[in-house]
Order: structure tokens, then C-alpha cells, then sequence
């Protein structure tokens, strides 16, 4: 069958390139033109070995009642392009892993601030990773395949946008390193932003300083600038995207909104600058309106949409809470703006988890448990960019109830991973090296009110301590807002310990880890444009100052992990042996290792580390732990010439006796090697069933059969004088 070649300057494929130079050389290509054509926008993006493919397709006409912009990232990693097969019984891609989850939302959190808050078509953005290089980290580059999709189309968009990671290594910031690369770096920090200011921001660091993480900040926006200039150059080459499409997805009734505020604006101030809870404060703004609407007349309720009131009066409210704030630096609950909400902690709150803390911190609160377990239970991970496995995880769920909320909960939500990504990073770097367990942390939120991720992060470090995982530090974590002016940038506040309604009315949710020596993880999620790094810089260093107060409050709970472990949580004991004995540990079909465990009551696994063979015994009964090891050093035993053994005479021959030494293992004491003087018969000096000491003297090369010797290890007579 002859080939069939492609002539590029057919008229059907209309590509367009442009070409991305990072600061070493390495070139990012993004082309379109050539597959998806049907999608409103598609661009191909290439590094190295990597290819993604990204689409946008948005709705022409927004649905009715939509108010909002329905918009859906999807990231998926097919498993062809590392050229394996997707694992389990069904062979095919399923449900997204965690860390596609991830990436779909780094992507959704730096795009969705972007479209006209009045554009409510539906839009879905979809991202496919087709082709895999090691060297290329794929997340790194969605938001920049996804920003080009939708900048090259005609969908409203006030981008573009992109992201990139920005790490130190041995002290020098790279862009977009490799997988190899990040192993050694102190920061790895994904930052997200257009071309005039920083938007997203998310990663881990080795306890940096406020300034070290400005300063890579920084460096990754000017990466972002030079991404973006290229995007809008491509756009210009495709034309496309030059007229936008129109669209009308909001009526409004000026004169309802004019009359609402001037009418409820007064009563919403006050009952704002009250100082009151959640739920009192929900009932009383509640009432204003409801009171408003009750002195309608009926023409009137007739004439105006009740949509269009719930909208005003919302709006009412965000413009009343936010003016309190500015004029006269107070917030919903009272607090100043650098004020954390109470706090109290408690330990060991639970009896049968080997650690287990509450943190509640105002209405926000965080019951969190420790389980440690062996090798056996660690988190496994297969994904198409990373095969491997974690020892250390952490699991995070909020439970409709959390927020007063009666809804189904069918499964792990995308918040629920991120929220628990981000507790996870911050604290798995005060894990010591030598923590010889699988530890897995489980936080419910009990309740919600602003900043749960951080109250897991509280709770989490309790816990630990409570488990007696001997931390390095312990850390803390802290929520940020930031309520701002729009016609004056001088006149802004940011809010220490954020609520619920800080977050979803103010202008910045950030959220920052660390122990008391600096920043371990940390999420920035900005809903305005042109924030300045002074903003930033005030941001972080009020959020030193919150993270240190929230440790001493940790601190006065629990000062130090505990020493002696609860009845209740296994101890674990490492033994190192030779690779040869593995098989000999785990007999056919597993069935010695199997015995082993059901008589001793332990939890036993091995695994094969640079040519030995580690063995994790886990039990909570000392006995039965110490009877394993015993067991499993006799199979392990491996005889060495010149060692001293206690052993068992095991059978006699008129040429010497047979002692085993281990389990499994014998060796032949001569009969020369008896006693220093002449022996005529064996069994004047032993008998089957003695327990005898004998010093191994050689090992036959051929054979491996053992030459044991009790003699030397007697005193030897003197010589009589002739």
C-alpha cells in the first residue's frame, strides 16, 4: 500500500506558529490551524516531547435563569502518550486521578476571573495530553494551552493569560524545570497572571521567607508576559479573534437597583457594622429584604423581577460590608482587620486513633485523625506522568452539614482534592526522613466558615504530634483577604483569618502555611486585576504575624510530639536482609509469611531496595513482634567464618556431630574438633538435644557446607614437660 504524503501547502490545512524562547533556550511551540477545526478555538502545544491538545467551545446563547458563567475545565492525560496501557480490569481511561483534578483547577482558577461577569453562555475547555516528555512537566503549560484556545477564538475573553512554575534550585530560579530538576528545589511555585498583574499563585517551599517567594513571584510574571505578548501574536495571524461575538445575557432595570440601595442600603450598613455570628447576621440581612419587598405594592410586584432584586440587593450588601471595612477598618463579626477569631484546640479527642486533634478557630473547625501503618498501606499512584507512591497523604472532606446544608454528596468533590492537596504540601516537608511509618491524615470539617484548608492544617500538625510522629516543626496556616477601592489603589485593607463572606465578597483569598522559620506552602486566588507586589508584601508579613499567634495557640495544646506511643498504635521494626532470603521470607505461594503473621498477630512487607531486602514488621503486641523478628532473622541468617554461634546438636555420626545454628542452617562439628585432645567416640563428649557454642572456621567453596569447630573455643591445655 503506497504511503500517503501530505503536502503542507494543501489548502485545507491553513497553519499558524508561533514559537515561546525561554531564558535557556528550550522552545515552546503553539500552532492551530491543523486538527479540532470544528472547536470555536484549538491550538496544538509542543515542548520537547510533550504535545497537549486544547479546545474551547462556548454556547452561542446563555440558558434561561443562568446568572453566572458555567464554565468547565477538563485535563485529562491519555495513557498512550507514555505508551503504556491504563491499568485495572477496564482498559480504558476512567474517572480523572487527583493529579489530573489538580491541574483542571490551577487552569479554571486563572481563567474564570477573566470572561465579562456578564457572559453566562455555557463554556467548556477541553485539554488532552497526548504525547509525554519526562523532561517537560505538563501542568505547567495547560493554563498557556487553554488561554491560546480561547484568545485565537471569538469568545469574549479579557485575557489572555498563562502560567508557568517557577523554581530555585541550588539558588537559581528556572522556569518550567523537569521532574529530576524539582528534586532539589527549595521552591516550586506555580504562578498564574496576565500580562499586567498576578492572579493565582500555589505551591511548596523549605520554610522561604516573605521576600524569597515576592522575588519568585516576580520572576514568574515576566515569564507570563512574554507568553502572553506571543499568544496575542498568534491571534493576530489567525484574525478570528479580532471581532469578538456579541452577546446580551443580562437585562437590568436601573431604576429597581437605584431604588434598592437608596431604600436598603442604611438598614444593611447597620446591621453589618453589628458585629454579629453567621447565622444572625444571614437572618437580619434576610429580613431587610424580606421587608423591603413587603412594602411593595402590588403594581409593583407585578412590575419588578424577583430576580433582578435578589441580584440588587446582593449587591447592596457587597457594597455596605465593604464600605465598613474601608471607612472605619471593621468587619462583619466585629474583628479589626489583623484580628484572628478564637481559638481553641484539643488532643487525643479520639481513643482508638493513634493521633487525633480538634481545631476550631471562630465557626470554622477541623476534627482530624492520624493512622500509621507499614509500606502495605502506602497511597499508590498511577498515573501517566508519575508512577510511584506516597507514604505520607492526607484526606480532606466537608460534609454538606459543615455549612448548615441538607444536599446529597456522591463523591470526592475537586475542592475536596485541592483543599487537601494544599494541607498535604505544607506539611509533609516537617516530616523527618527517618519516619520509618505510612502515615495517613483524615480531616472532617465539622463546620465552615472561611479558611477550613488551614484549619486542617492546624489540626493536622496536633494530630501528628498526638501520634508521636516526631515533626520537625510544627505549622500553621492562615486565610487573607483583601477588600480594595477601585477609583483609589491607595485605599485598601487586608483581612487577617477571612470568613465566608470576606472570601466570597472581597477581592483576594490567600491562604499561607509555615512554621515559625518561614513559608512551606501557600494558595493566592486574586478576583481583581492590577494588584501591586506592596499589596502583596503587606499581605504576607500580616500573615507571619497571624501564622505565629495561631502556634502559640497550637503550641500551649501540645509542645512537642509524644514520647511514649498510645497502647493502641503499632510499633514497627525495620530489618535489613539479604536480597537471596526474600524468597525464603515469603515461602511458595506466600504461605510463610502468611503463618507468620496470623501466629504473631503483626502486619509484615518487604520490598526490594538496592539489592537488599527491607522487611517492615508492624504490630502492637512487643511478644509477637519480638517472636517475628526472631523468625524471620533465622530465615534471614546468613553464616559468616570466624562468627561464635549458640547451636543445637542435631544428630551424631562416628565422624563428628551436625549442630544447627539457625532454623535452617547446620554445620559439622569433625570429631578432631571436639576437644583439644584425642576423641575415640563422638558421643563421650556430646549428645543429641546439647546446646553447644562452636566457631565457624570455614566455608567449603563448593559445597557451602559449613565447618564448625568447638575446640577453639575451649581453653587449650598446656604442654607437659618431657
Amino acid at each position: 500500500m503506497p504511503f500517503l504524503f501530505i503536502n503542507k501547502e494543501d489548502k485545507m490545512i491553513k497553519e499558524k506558529k508561533q514559537i515561546i524562547t525561554l531564558d535557556d533556550g528550550r522552545e515552546i511551540t503553539i500552532t492551530t490551524g491543523k486538527l479540532a477545526k470544528q472547536a470555536h478555538g484549538s491550538i496544538e502545544l509542543r515542548m520537547g516531547n510533550t504535545h497537549l491538545l486544547a479546545t474551547v467551545v462556548s454556547s452561542f446563547e446563555a440558558r434561561d435563569g443562568v446568572d453566572f458563567l458555567p464554565l468547565t475545565v477538563d485535563y485529562r492525560e491519555k495513557f498512550s502518550a507514555d505508551g503504556r496501557f491504563p491499568g485495572g480490569f477496564l482498559k480504558r481511561e476512567a474517572r480523572p486521578t487527583d493529579q489530573e483534578i489538580l491541574v483542571m483547577r490551577l487552569v479554571d482558577r486563572i481563567l474564570r476571573p477573566m470572561f465579562p461577569s456578564d457572559y453566562h453562555a455555557e463554556v467548556q475547555i477541553m485539554i488532552s495530553l497526548n504525547s509525554h516528555d519526562p523532561d517537560v512537566k505538563p501542568d505547567a503549560l495547560a493554563a498557556l494551552a487553554a488561554s491560546a484556545a480561547i484568545t485565537i477564538s471569538d469568545i469574549p475573553f479579557n485575557g489572555p493569560i498563562s502560567e508557568c512554575r517557577v523554581a530555585r534550585i541550588d539558588g537559581a530560579f528556572i522556569i518550567n524545570p523537569s521532574s529530576e530538576q524539582l528534586k532539589n528545589a527549595d521552591i516550586d511555585l506555580m504562578v498564574g497572571a496576565s500580562a499586567d498583574s498576578v492572579a493565582m499563585v500555589e505551591g511548596e517551599m523549605d520554610e522561604v521567607s516573605e521576600a524569597e517567594m515576592i522575588e519568585a513571584i516576580k520572576i514568574g510574571h515576566e515569564a507570563i508576559k512574554v507568553q502572553c505578548s506571543a499568544q496575542l501574536e498568534l491571534a493576530s495571524k489567525v484574525g478570528v479573534s479580532l471581532e469578538k461575538r456579541e452577546y446580551c445575557h443580562e437585562t437590568h432595570d436601573e431604576e429597581l437597583r437605584s431604588r434598592i440601595k437608596k431604600e436598603t442600603y442604611d438598614a444593611v450598613y447597620s446591621v453589618a457594622s453589628e458585629g454579629l455570628g453567621k447565622d444572625e447576621r444571614s437572618t437580619k440581612f434576610k429580613a431587610v429584604k424580606e421587608d423591603w419587598i413587603s412594602g411593595l405594592s402590588e403594581e409593583e410586584i407585578e412590575k419588578y423581577d424577583p430576580k433582578l432584586i435578589g441580584v440588587y440587593y446582593h449587591d447592596v450588601e457587597k457594597e455596605a460590608i465593604r464600605e465598613l471595612v474601608l471607612s472605619e477598618k471593621k468587619r462583619l463579626d466585629g474583628r479589626a482587620t489583623t484580628e484572628i477569631r478564637p481559638i481553641w484546640c484539643e488532643v487525643d479527642y479520639l481513643y482508638s486513633p493513634h493521633g487525633s486533634a480538634v481545631f476550631t478557630r471562630g465557626e470554622t473547625q477541623s476534627l482530624t485523625t492520624v493512622t500509621l501503618g507499614s509500606a502495605t498501606d502506602v497511597n499508590r499512584l498511577d498515573g501517566v506522568t508519575y508512577q510511584g507512591h506516597e507514604d505520607f497523604y492526607l484526606h480532606y472532606n466537608f460534609p454538606p452539614f459543615s455549612t448548615g446544608e441538607a444536599r446529597m454528596k456522591f463523591s470526592v468533590s475537586r475542592r475536596e482534592i485541592g483543599h487537601g492537596n494544599l494541607a498535604q504540601r505544607a506539611l509533609k516537608k516537617m516530616i523527618p526522613s527517618e519516619n520509618p511509618y505510612t502515615v495517613r491524615i483524615v480531616s472532617d470539617i465539622l463546620e465552615s466558615n472561611g479558611s477550613s484548608s488551614m484549619a486542617t492544617v492546624c489540626a493536622g500538625t496536633m494530630a501528628l504530634m498526638d501520634a508521636g510522629i516526631k515533626m520537625k516543626k510544627p505549622v500553621s496556616g492562615i486565610a487573607m483577604g483583601l477588600i480594595s477601592d477601585e477609583k483609589d489603589p491607595n485605599n485598601y485593607a487586608v483581612l487577617s483569618d477571612i470568613l465566608g463572606d470576606e472570601d466570597h465578597l472581597g477581592d483576594m483569598d490567600f491562604k499561607v502555611c509555615g512554621t515559625a522559620d518561614g513559608i512551606t506552602a501557600c494558595q493566592m486566588d486574586i478576583k481583581v486585576q492590577g494588584l501591586s507586589y506592596e499589596i502583596l508584601d503587606k499581605a504576607l508579613n500580616q500573615a507571619r504575624d497571624g501564622r505565629l499567634h495561631i502556634l502559640d495557640k497550637i503550641v500551649e495544646t501540645i509542645a512537642e510530639p509524644r514520647v511514649q506511643l498510645k497502647p493502641q498504635t503499632p510499633k514497627i521494626v525495620v530489618l535489613n536482609v539479604p536480597k537471596s532470603t526474600i524468597g525464603g521470607i515469603i515461602g511458595p505461594g506466600g504461605k510463610i509469611i502468611q503463618e507468620l503473621q496470623a501466629s504473631t498477630e503483626t502486619n509484615i512487607s518487604i520490598e526490594e531496595v538496592d539489592d537488599m531486602g527491607v522487611v517492615e514488621i508492624l504490630g502492637t503486641n512487643q511478644e509477637g513482634i519480638d517472636s517475628a523478628v526472631e523468625k524471620i532473622k533465622s530465615i534471614a541468617f546468613i553464616p559468616e567464618v570466624g562468627s561464635i554461634y549458640k547451636g543445637k546438636v542435631k544428630s551424631i555420626m562416628p565422624y563428628g556431630a551436625f549442630v544447627g545454628i539457625s532454623s535452617n542452617t547446620d554445620g559439622l562439628v569433625h570429631i578432631s574438633e571436639l576437644a583439644w585432645e584425642r576423641v575415640e567416640n563422638v558421643e563421650d563428649v556430646l549428645k543429641e538435644g546439647d546446646t553447644i557454642e562452636v566457631k565457624l572456621i570455614a566455608i567449603d567453596e563448593r559445597s557451602g557446607k559449613l565447618k564448625l569447630s568447638r575446640k577453639v573455643l575451649l581453653p587449650r591445655p598446656e604442654k607437659k614437660d618431657q
